[in-house]
């Protein structure tokens, strides 16, 4: 076992990897950003080396300075965890000739089933089933190649990744823009716009297969489902896949480790399988998409059904030990989910959010693995991912319950999440039943995403931690009756008013509309109308959460200090985030009309295109293209109506 490692990476991954290290007694160095100088990974490791700058190409993608850290320090071995470096075989090759060992498979291996072509190719030799489709190296005749495959077909880039030079295409008259949309978003992505076809399965599930290998043997940790996806991003993954036959999961299993030994494949990968579940789950009808040749964001779940240390295992392999376990000795115990709470804003379509984070507590009866802690600021260099929440018990529906539970008794407040959703998701019917696909979140979104309004009670319980945090009562005078204040409440853009009238410390009278209630509120304990209700209210800047069954964040305005109505009368474009200005479309006196591109956005490894509120003509340009900005900044205005 190694005496001493170094983590290429940040966030949840590598406080994960830590974990593990201090259990077996390794120490740990970290890297960090100028950004990530007091970061949770960076306090959790024994040792931290400032890479210097703010984003990944500055820090966490600087293989030579991660490496010269690693030598200075005295690891012997670097653990790249996942994204950044950890696909990288250059990256392999340069810790080779270090003398150091790289925590993963060989250079060789990643380069193998890097390229979605090569690999496909690769697996069709290895008898493992692969999706028709064209995977050559010839783009001249692609549109022919679609009308042989038979509509509907899938571009796909060959180097891509997370939905990036994807492109459905359901009639031939439509194949060549979208072919164009394809090769320019993966030259841009990924620097290379070679493509293959497949066809496109009507009812697809992606279930992928927790594979181990030490370049001799290899061995299968059972299926994962990852079908609940939002534009080909996961977002709620499962162990083991609903539905599954005993018939089935040797027969992907067995090809998992097929593809695992046509590569000598060491330490941890995952084989993910496109399944056409239009007619349930069938041994013959599954095929091979990609090898991911690292850890894998969802492996909590795999954890948690064989109790196995996954990094632990990768340790032990990259030290020079033989497999840990034969297959015969791996068994399925019970079910898990795994749910991934982002920054992000939902109603606004899914946007990535940053903030600090003033309030975060975790529930007591889930796995959390987390990078962050309270007061810790969400920037807009890195993923928006908070946390990943995992629960497990012995029956999927015991499981899903244990889910929704954990997810109500999340408490985040300083940035909008994703945790009202991933909520609708695990009460979601069809998902209950297990009857998924890749297009179930589509199919709903409306419904997924439909805001759940406050009631009065919470809006009063928001009304009195606003007026009084300190539960202080209201100077001055007033005949007749308690003293009585407004307060001004946003929430989903609406205003809400309440007027709180103060009897004693910590006793309020509070009407909401028509309905009235009095409020108490001793040392953290609230009651209503003479009922104590489980609520949680954090007063933080200017806003207020109310944490009671769900999450429900108010904005607290200053009322002598009201903003301009031009903002929301569609006069202005403002940045909905930080970030870079990729794009801009438009000149000062251009028409435009209502929905047109005005510019693209680059915010968190994502492109966000910003559209027209209305027609109109273009008064002022406020931002040019390579602009860093805020925010809420102004990036375009329109002239006024007359």
């Amino acid at each position: 076992m190694f005496d001493k490692i170094l983590i290429a990476n940040r966030g949840e991954i590598a406080c994960r990897v830590i974990e593990t290290c201090n259990r077996l007694g390794v120490r740990t160095v970290a890297v960090h950003s100028d950004i990530d100088a007091t970061a949770r990974h960076v306090e959790m490791a024994d040792e931290a080396v400032s890479l210097g700058g703010r984003t990944p190409a500055e820090s966490y993608l600087r293989a030579d300075a991660i490496i010269a850290a690693a030598q200075a320090t005295g690891a012997e071995a670097i653990h790249p965890g996942y994204g950044f470096l950890s696909e990288n075989p250059d990256f392999v090759e340069d810790v080779d000739a270090a003398g150091l060992v790289f925590i993963g498979p060989s250079a060789d291996a990643i380069r193998a089933m890097g390229l979605k072509d090569a690999a496909k190719a690769l697996m069709a030799e290895a008898g493992v089933p692969v999706v028709p489709g064209y995977h050559g190296a010839q783009q001249n005749d692609l549109a022919q190649e679609a009308a042989q495959i038979g509509y509907p077909v899938l571009i796909k880039a060959v180097a891509g990744g997370g939905g990036k030079g994807m492109r459905r295409v359901d009639q031939s008259k439509d194949f060549e823009d979208a072919l164009d949309a394809a090769k320019s978003e993966a030259l841009k992505s990924f620097g290379n716009d070679i493509v293959l076809i497949e066809k496109y399965v009507s009812k697809p599930r992606h279930i992928e297969v927790q594979i181990f290998g030490d370049g001799q043997d290899a061995v299968h940790l059972f299926e994962r489902d990852c079908s609940l996806q939002r534009r080909h991003q996961k977002v709620i993954e499962e162990a083991p896949a609903p539905g599954m036959t005993s018939e089935m999961r040797k027969a992907m299993g067995d090809a998992a480790v097929r593809a695992a030994k046509a590569v000598n494949y060491s330490g941890a990968g995952t084989v993910e399988f496109i399944v056409d579940a239009s007619e349930g789950l069938q041994p013959d009808k599954f095929w091979f998409m990609e090898m991911n040749t690292r850890l894998q964001v969802e492996h909590p779940v795999t954890e948690a059904i064989t109790g196995i240390d996954l990094v632990e295992w990768q340790l032990r392999v990259a030290s020079g030990e033989a497999l840990p376990a034969k297959q015969e000795d791996l068994k399925i115990s019970g079910h898990a989910f795994e749910a991934r709470v982002y920054a992000e804003d939902v109603p606004a379509g899914f946007l990535p959010a940053t903030g600090t984070l003033q309030h975060l507590r975790f529930p007591k009866d889930a796995r959390s693995d987390t990078g962050v802690c309270a007061s810790d600021t969400i920037s807009p260099y890195y993923d928006p991912m908070i946390a990943k929440l995992t629960v497990h018990s012995t029956t999927r529906n015991a499981a899903l319950r244990k889910l929704d539970r954990a997810l109500s008794d999340t408490q985040i407040a300083g940035t909008v999440t994703n945790i009202a959703f991933l909520k609708a998701l695990a009460r979601h019917d069809g998902f209950a039943a297990g009857d998924v696909d890749t297009g179930l979140i589509e199919r709903d979104l409306d419904t997924l995403v439909a805001p759940n309004a406050p009631c009065s009670k919470t809006q009063a319980i928001a009304a009195v931690a606003a007026h009084a945090p300190t539960s202080a009562p209201l100077s001055g005078f007033s005949l007749w009756a308690p003293l009585q204040q407004r307060v001004l409440l946003l929430w989903g853009g609406q205003e809400i008013q309440v007027d709180v009238a103060t009897h004693s410390q910590g006793v309020f009278d509070v009407t909401c509309g028509t309905a009235r209630y009095a409020v108490v509120h001793d040392n953290g304990t609230w009651r209503v109308d003479d009922t104590k209700v489980n609520a949680e209210a954090v007063r933080y800047n200017a806003g207020v959460s109310v944490f009671w069954g769900n999450a429900y964040h108010f904005e607290v305005p200053d009322p002598l200090a009201r903003g301009s109505d031009a903002a929301y009368s569609g006069d202005l474009t403002l940045a909905p985030m930080p970030g870079l200005v990729k794009a801009v479309f438009v000149k000062q006196g251009m028409r435009v009309v209502e929905g047109e591109r005005l510019a693209i956005l680059e915010a968190m490894k994502m492109e966000h295109v910003l559209c027209a509120g209305r027609d109109g003509v273009v008064a002022d340009v406020n931002v040019a293209e390579g602009a860093q900005i805020s925010a809420g900044d102004a990036m375009i205005v329109l002239e006024p109506e007359v």
